[in-house]
């Protein structure tokens, strides 16, 4: 084989291994403590996010759950033409936060992290600290309050101002889940030696 085939193959192996994690979800996602034990980089990401923009951990930890169910590389699943022809994804969320690119692209320019990533758990932690500080700045929801929180963050400020998920009873639904999710969060690192 030659020596640039080799390079080539090299090149495309790395290529196919992705970045910024393994894509793979924790073992168990209802326990905040083992999510914490078997990915201690999670809570390192967690608090540097919350010293930093004021979000409580159990709160982004609920609202990544609902996002990406932790899974590093999540995408929303493909459209499809006459049921079987591809036609791109649903959005262009992706990663752990499953921001979209503008937004996402709103976050680089503001906070000048030309190189963070999306499947990077810092990245996406910091990325909803923003979002989740602007949040509280722009329409004075508490950071405690996961479930509005996730309806600004699901529908946009101004969705969520003009009450766009009141016509959305699966979203409300899913908002409350991720509100009784953070309760059940905060109380597992309540007691929790991962969190410390």
């Amino acid at each position: 084989m030659s020596r640039w085939l080799r390079a080539m193959v090299v090149v495309l192996l790395a290529a196919s291994c992705g970045g910024g994690g393994s894509g793979r979800s924790p073992d168990n996602l209802d326990d905040a403590c083992a999510i914490l034990t078997q990915r201690p980089n999670y809570i390192r990401a967690f608090k540097a996010a919350e010293r930093k923009w004021g979000v409580p951990v159990h709160v982004q930890m609920a609202t990544i759950y609902q996002e990406s169910k932790f899974k590093s590389d999540a995408r929303t699943p493909f459209r499809y033409s006459l049921g079987v022809i591809p036609n791109g994804r649903q959005s262009s969320a992706f990663g752990y936060s499953q921001a979209l690119d503008g937004t996402w692209d709103e976050y680089l320019e503001s906070t000048g992290k030309r190189r963070a990533r999306r499947d990077d758990i810092r990245d996406a932690t910091d990325f909803m600290g923003w979002y989740m500080a602007g949040t509280r700045d722009g329409l004075g929801i508490s950071l405690r309050d996961a479930r509005n929180q996730y309806l600004a963050y699901h529908e946009g400020r101004s969705g969520f101002k003009r009450g766009s998920h009141n016509s959305k009873a699966w979203l409300v639904r899913v908002a409350d889940e991720v509100g009784n999710r953070a309760i059940v969060y905060e109380v597992q690192l309540a007691g929790c030696r991962a969190a410390r």
